[in-house]
């Protein structure tokens, strides 16, 4: 977490806006995302004075720790919003920012703080579509097990400030984005469905998402069909208006934990990066791997880093990084002195209040003592239950990055 954190991400990079600032007549702040509120928060500590005001969509656990006279002091207004299902307070809040980029003008420098769960807090439907539309296609393809790419390409589709939206209000003003980047690869495109940059998919890709998933939102079918103002694409103009800076990504995490693993002893025996795919399937590899290096005279250490998906099946509670520890357990079953911990770095996994959860070689059969079947929670995606019961859930909270999720295996000496 301490590689990832957007406060010091965002002041390693702020000396390339030393240019713009002197040029700019007034310089503005709109920020999205999981570490909206570190990146703004670092910001004003250095830019406090040249702010003209602005606004910032963060969770609302992590406003809830900025105390009301603080509030009143920061140049910019703090909004609440929800994820991953957007709620009223998300609509206010990407209101109030669509407010700011157009009170922008000419000569003035926009600041945009883009962090991963931006695309929840920056919801605003296209006219003939409301919240309920856009929350129900949004949970039924997390459901399906949809990758982040095919969800975005969706929602850039049915909102306004998704897909260079927001780039179009600012507009003539100049952007430069600060990107904390939960999305493997950083495409600009899918980080938070891309506000301030190009977008190369179209409205005939959003409905072959749809079609592949067999879902049928009428209001939204009908939406897409039409293929009415289509997002900023790549090449146009408006783009020479913005620059991109990533400052953090997933890669960040990997390499403090190969730090960290190395600092303590263990051999790193695999390192892989932009993992993909169902989760309990990772989980089996993972916990098949873990078996493999087990044995060895130095202890080893297995790092996966990326984000999985889950086809839920069932009507259980889980997430992607706890249904990726119980797959692993199962598979690492009986092992002595092996252990796997999978947590999601903002401290959220899926619809839980989990980050993710550790097994070890002899959590199935201490599942089996109290009664419960390993299989069968995983068949039901229940889970969150299962490592309740266990008291094995990983609890942090909210916090305050988003850099994806990280597995960490550990095979100890026999």
């Amino acid at each position: 977490m301490r590689a990832a954190d957007p406060k010091v991400r965002l002041l390693a990079h702020l000396p390339i806006l030393a240019a713009s600032l002197e040029q700019a007549r007034h310089c503005w702040v709109i920020g999205i995302g999981k570490a909206a509120l570190e990146m703004a928060l670092a910001l004003e500590s250095q830019l406090g004075q040249r702010l003209a005001g602005g606004a910032v969509a963060a969770p609302p656990e992590r406003l809830a720790q900025v105390d009301e006279a603080t509030r009143r002091a920061l140049p910019f207004q703090l909004y609440p919003a929800a994820h991953p299902l957007p709620d009223e307070r998300n609509l206010l809040a990407a209101q109030a920012i669509a407010r700011i980029a157009t009170q922008v003008g000419a000569g003035d420098l926009v600041i945009a703080l883009v962090s991963g769960g931006g695309s929840a807090h920056l919801t605003l439907p296209v006219a003939g579509l409301t919240l309920a539309d856009l929350q129900i296609t949004t949970d039924a393809l997390l459901k399906s097990g949809a990758t982040i790419q095919e969800l975005n390409a969706v929602r850039k589709h049915c909102e306004q400030l998704k897909g260079g939206g927001l780039l179009r209000l600012i507009a003539p003003a100049r952007v430069q984005a600060f990107i904390l980047s939960d999305v493997i690869g950083d495409p600009l495109d899918v980080i938070a469905s891309g506000s301030v940059s190009p977008d190369p998919t179209t409205y005939a890709d959003a409905l072959k998402v749809l079609d592949k998933y067999g879902l049928a939102v009428d209001a939204v079918r009908r939406h897409l069909t039409s293929g009415e103002n289509e997002t900023l694409k790549p090449g146009d103009p408006l783009l020479a208006l913005v620059s991109h800076t990533i400052i953090g990504s997933n890669l960040l995490a990997v390499e403090a934990v190969e730090a960290a693993a190395k600092a303590s002893g263990f051999a790193v025996a695999c390192v892989e990066t932009g993992v993909q795919g169902e989760a309990r399937e990772v989980g089996q590899r993972i916990g098949t791997l873990a078996r493999q290096w087990f044995g060895h005279t130095r202890p080893q250490c297995i790092i996966f880093g990326g984000e999985t998906t889950v086809m839920v099946r069932g009507n259980g509670l889980g997430g992607r990084n706890q249904e990726l520890a119980l797959a692993a357990a199962i598979a690492m079953n009986g092992f002595e002195k092996v252990a796997l911990a999978a947590f999601a770095t903002d401290g959220i996994d899926g619809p839980t209040p989990a980050a993710g959860a550790y097994v070890t070689g002899e959590t199935c059969e201490r599942a089996r003592a109290l009664g419960l079947d390993p299989a069968r929670f995983l068949n039901r995606n229940d889970s969150h239950t299962f490592f309740a019961r266990l008291d094995d859930l990983i609890l942090t909270g909210p916090t305050g990055t988003n850099v994806n999720d990280v597995a960490v295996a550990l095979m100890y000496s026999t």
